[in-house]
């Protein structure tokens, strides 16, 4: 169950369509600025933008990357293989921007079109509802913690903007946004909401994927409803982080965080 706060007078979310980022070469491109936190900030504009892959920006996109949204680092989640059979993104070659490759599969094996999408085998043919999606979300953090600490240290040291992404933005990037929200103070609530944004995209970010030869194979046949995100796997989220660590900021000082480290993360997204 999400977290809830009697008492506390929180500002409402901002509409979907304030947060949206439109550009020709992504579809699922938002930014968290302008949730509140719990005692009574917010997280400020063009700190921390999620997104699906940058391989298709145009050259308007790359200006407007630059020099109005000010991103200066940019995260990929996704493995070795995504990249390799992508290619550099239009952003790569630019001076202003530091790329950081973290991925959340480990090893040096391929990583298949149906593991990177979390798709099991079309034999197998399990029920794709929250819970699945909730232990596929809870194994990022157990497999990959050096990643998804990696990441949001990024972040927290960051001079401008931090884009955050995977293939489609949805799973792996909401993992690690939900922590960086949750460390920052934004009610679990909040956080739901803004993951569930990307069911509102979900019908352009499969279309954009399904060309792909990594990752068409592996969508032909799939329903768009599988692969939306559920608001009630990011409560399952939340609440497992409370419970076992007493959240994010709690999983970030087992992975060896100081109280420092953690107050420069929430200060970076809210001042």
């Amino acid at each position: 169950m999400s977290q809830t706060h009697s008492g506390d007078e929180l500002p409402p979310l901002q509409p979907s369509t304030d947060r949206w980022v439109e550009l020709d070469g992504v579809v699922n491109m938002r930014d968290s600025g302008g949730l509140p936190t719990r005692d009574g900030g917010v997280i400020q504009p063009h700190r921390l933008l999620r997104s699906d892959n940058l391989q298709d920006l145009s050259e308007a996109d790359v200006r407007q990357v630059v020099e109005v949204l000010g991103v200066s680092d940019i995260v990929d989640l996704r493995s070795d293989t995504e990249l390799s059979t992508e290619g550099p993104s239009p952003l790569w070659h630019l001076e202003s921007l530091t790329h950081h490759h973290h991925s959340l599969f480990g090893g040096d094996r391929p990583v298949t079109g149906e593991q990177a999408l979390a798709l099991p085998a079309q034999s197998d043919r399990p029920v794709r509802d929250a819970t699945f999606w909730a232990a596929h979300y809870l194994r990022y953090l157990a497999a990959r913690p050096d990643s998804i600490s990696a990441a949001l240290d990024v972040i927290s040291r960051s001079t401008g903007a931090t884009i955050v992404h995977c293939a489609a933005g949805k799973d792996r990037t909401g993992t690690v946004v939900a922590l960086a929200l949750d460390t920052a103070g934004v009610p679990h609530d909040l956080i739901v909401d803004d993951y569930a944004l990307s069911a509102e995209r979900i019908e352009p970010i499969m279309a954009r994927l399904l060309p792909r030869p990594l990752y068409g194979d592996a969508l032909r046949n799939r329903s768009l409803a599988d692969e939306a995100p559920r608001p009630e796997t990011m409560r399952t989220i939340l609440s497992t982080l409370d419970s076992e660590f007493g959240g994010a900021p709690g999983w970030l000082r087992e992975q060896g965080w100081s109280d420092a480290d953690i107050e420069r993360l929430r200060a970076r997204l809210t001042t």
